[in-house]
């Protein structure tokens, strides 16, 4: 045993898996720390809490936090109910931030900038795993140093959006026009109203952020008179955003798919596929997007205002000084790597995984949440409640349950491994003619969908 073991284990985000760290930790008797970047636990959650998740309560809380819950008398809300961010905060984070076992345990207000091994930096070798994590911490006070035995990054991904340029860089006038260019999902709705009621957007993305924010903006203008939107994604192929239909395990997921393509197919917002965005500039007081297509250079407006909803990557500068090993696409765990490209997956499963895939070549060390998918785009909570689970028994020394990691994630529907063709309708499990035979679940729901007389899933994608 080393010097440092009686130090505690530092949980970096206050969000569910983060607290659930902590709570694994603490069902384990091991000493934690979490810190919090925002005042309140649950911030990321909270800028998107007017929308409503498509996995019900049974797949948004985690075992050992509710066991926490209860013993202060907490009820579980019904488990086949549909919550929304807001909720999940208020019937759920807040409730487990307040227990005894993790309100002492929280700090708020406190951003860990950089992380390191105390008195050695990236380059020493000897003696390295003999030395504790040091912590830069910033408070509102000033920023000091702390010790910690190990570390579970589970800072996420919300806060570190990818830029509108389709190269992966800001296209040229993005920082320019900032202030009128939103990440995420805006509450169009709600608390963002006034910017774009009467107004025409330009959503770019082709996930399930630029769906929730189409579907807004549509029911918008049946209350907001000229308001409009228009949608631009990169790709051609938008067989992942509308999802498998019928065969999507959790039905709310493939209604979201299935009303956006209705969107589109019923000519309520015109959709540009395959745009690569390389400018924003104005004119008249409004903005235009110019950007290539394979049929050659377009422009897209005048628009008032544009969401950019092309997904996050991680911000990985405060574990600079650690050894990491990540995919070198998808910035991911490198193990978790091939099971999450979505160049190649998005069934929505994963196989099992625990600390094993996620640790790092800096022992102590791992990242979870996902921040662990890096930028794929596939996580569901249950994976991370699973991973740290997996990860406190590892550092309990428990390794029999620490190996024994079980994870069954709902599929979407969309069971291919290579995605059909850029304008081929006719390809892939979903698509083409219903098979008579076939032992792939989402073929087999397509066959019944068809006999039903309806459009099976994923058929007729627009390409």
């Amino acid at each position: 045993m080393t010097a440092h073991f009686n130090l505690p284990i530092a949980v970096i985000g206050g969000g569910p898996v983060g607290l659930a760290a902590v709570a694994h930790l603490v069902q384990r008797g091991l000493p934690a720390k979490l810190y919090e970047a925002s005042s309140e636990v649950g911030a990321n959650l909270r800028d998107w809490g007017h929308v409503r998740v498509f996995t019900p309560w049974r797949y948004c809380v985690d075992p050992a936090s509710v066991a926490l819950l209860e013993r202060q008398g907490w009820r579980m809300p019904p488990v086949d109910v549909f919550p929304t961010g807001r909720e999940i905060v208020r019937d759920y984070l807040e409730p487990l931030a307040a227990t005894p076992e993790l309100g002492t345990v929280i700090e708020t207000d406190a951003r860990v900038l950089a992380i390191s091994r105390l008195g050695i930096d990236k380059v020493v070798s000897h003696g390295r795993e003999e030395r504790p994590f040091v912590l830069a911490v910033k408070t509102p006070t000033g920023t000091r140093r702390d010790l910690a035995r190990a570390v579970i990054d589970v800072s996420g991904t919300w806060t570190s959006p990818n830029p509108l340029g389709a190269s992966g860089l800001p296209a040229d006038g993005e920082g320019a026009f900032a202030d009128r260019i939103a990440h995420g999902i805006p509450d169009v709705l709600g608390r963002d109203r006034v910017l774009y009621a009467g107004r025409t957007t330009l959503v770019v993305g082709a996930g399930h952020s630029a769906a929730n924010t189409l579907l807004d903006l549509a029911r918008l203008a049946r209350a907001e008179p000229g308001t409009s939107a228009v949608w631009a994604t990169r790709g051609t192929n938008l067989i992942r955003i509308y999802g498998g239909g019928d065969a999507d395990q959790l039905p709310a997921r493939g209604e979201l798919g299935a009303e956006t393509r209705d969107l589109v197919e019923s000519g309520r917002v015109p959709l540009v596929a395959g745009f690569a965005g390389t400018r924003i500039r104005e004119q008249g007081g409004r903005l235009l997007v110019d950007g290539e297509t394979e049929a050659g250079p377009r422009t897209l407006g005048p628009v008032d205002r544009i969401v950019a909803a092309t997904g996050q990557r991680p911000d990985l500068s405060l574990t600079r000084e650690l050894r990491l090993d990540l995919d070198p696409w998808l910035e991911s765990a490198r193990a978790l790597g091939p099971l999450i490209d979505p160049n190649e997956h998005y069934c929505g499963s994963v196989p099992p995984h625990g600390h094993r895939e996620l640790a790092h070549p800096e022992p102590g060390f791992y990242t979870a949440g996902i921040k662990s998918y890096g930028r794929a785009p596939t996580f569901l909570l249950l994976t991370g409640y699973e991973q740290v689970r997996s990860i406190a028994a590892a550092l309990a020394g428990d390794m029999a349950a620490a190996d024994d990691v079980q994870l069954v994630l709902p599929e979407t529907g969309v069971c291919v491994t290579t995605l059909p063709a850029e304008g081929d309708t006719a390809s892939g499990c979903c698509g083409g003619p219903a098979p008579e035979r076939s032992a792939d679940a989402c073929c087999l729901a397509d066959a019944v969908a068809k006999k039903e007389g309806r459009k099976g899933c994923g058929c007729g994608v627009a390409a």
